[in-house]
């Protein structure tokens, strides 16, 4: 019996000895890496490279060439100026209603149960899959003072084409899914027992929505909102046709750069090109902190 133990306990007591003899931090460091990460992580490093670092250098250097007064006498001028605020303004704007709507929607998907839910469910993602300028032919088609929509909103005197309320018009089109699709996972792992506690303690569905639901979701809504901005902020398809073009009044920033472009006027697409780029490194940041901020939230709940 003392032998059989002791031939049963030896392989055992090898693989205790293994870790010790390998080193625990090589052992570790063997199970954590997956086969192939050196190659994988050349590959990626490679792509990303040729396919996002190198244009983007491209353009800083060409943006290197030009001096100071040239280049802030492009990026500031009267017209780009404009352009900028019709830019941000307009993706602010249809942000915020993306952010607000957005959460309505994704919590109409799913806390209820409807006939056509799985038809919704699938047009939301229909700006990620329709083409830009697809879409901006039919907002056009439809907000123009032609239009179905567009002659019951003229005889009211509102007119939505060809001004900067058709621009963000457009944004808030082809911003929705990203709100919608950020909030969604969230509201389905939440919790229903932590409302029914609170509904059990007096709360009212605006109280419990208020102080329970909203924090949770705040987060996830905030990621959504910098992600409409983000994507609205270099949107150009949906947008040159419902907004007419009008330079000072409905010109966006990525159209001012084609029309540097088709000017030959490389030095002043550049310029703005360039504050373009750097408004997109900081939404970037936002949003990964935004992320950050989403998940610190996520492991409190969870150790609560």
């Amino acid at each position: 019996m003392s032998q059989a133990v002791s031939i049963e306990e030896a392989p055992l007591a090898d693989a205790e000895r293994m870790p010790a003899a390998v080193g625990p931090g090589r052992a570790r460091a063997r199970r954590r890496l997956l086969p192939g990460f050196r190659m994988t992580l050349g590959i990626t490093l490679l792509y990303l490279g040729f396919m996002v670092l190198l244009p983007l250098s491209a353009l800083a250097l060409k943006a290197s060439t030009m001096s100071g007064n040239v280049f802030w006498g492009t990026a500031a001028s009267a017209r780009a100026l404009a352009s900028y605020r019709l830019s941000f303004g307009a993706s602010f704007a249809a942000a915020a209603v993306n952010a607000v709507f957005g959460l309505i929607v994704a919590w109409v998907l799913v806390r209820y149960r409807f006939p056509g839910k799985r038809l919704f469910d699938a047009l939301i993602d229909l700006p990620f899959a329709l083409p830009t300028a697809v879409a901006g032919i039919a907002l056009t088609f439809l907000y123009s003072p032609r239009g179905w929509i567009g002659a019951i909103l003229a005889k009211a005197g509102i007119e939505i084409a060809f001004t900067p309320v058709g621009v963000m018009v457009a944004l808030t089109f082809i911003g929705l899914p990203f709100v919608v699709r950020t909030v969604q996972p969230v509201l389905e792992d939440l919790d229903r027992e932590v409302e029914e506690a609170a509904a059990c303690l007096g709360a009212t569905g605006l109280q419990t929505f208020r102080r329970v639901i909203f924090p949770t979701v705040l987060p996830a809504v905030a990621t959504g909102f910098a992600l409409a901005f983000a994507r609205a902020l270099g949107e150009y398809g949906s947008v040159v046709f419902i907004s007419g073009n009008m330079p000072m009044r409905t010109e966006i920033a990525p159209l001012l750069i084609v029309t540097r472009l088709e000017q030959y006027d490389y030095a002043g697409a550049t310029a703005i090109a360039v504050v373009l780029l750097v408004s997109s490194f900081a939404l970037l940041l936002l949003i990964n902190g935004l992320q950050a901020w989403g998940a610190r939230a996520e492991r409190a709940e969870a150790r609560s």
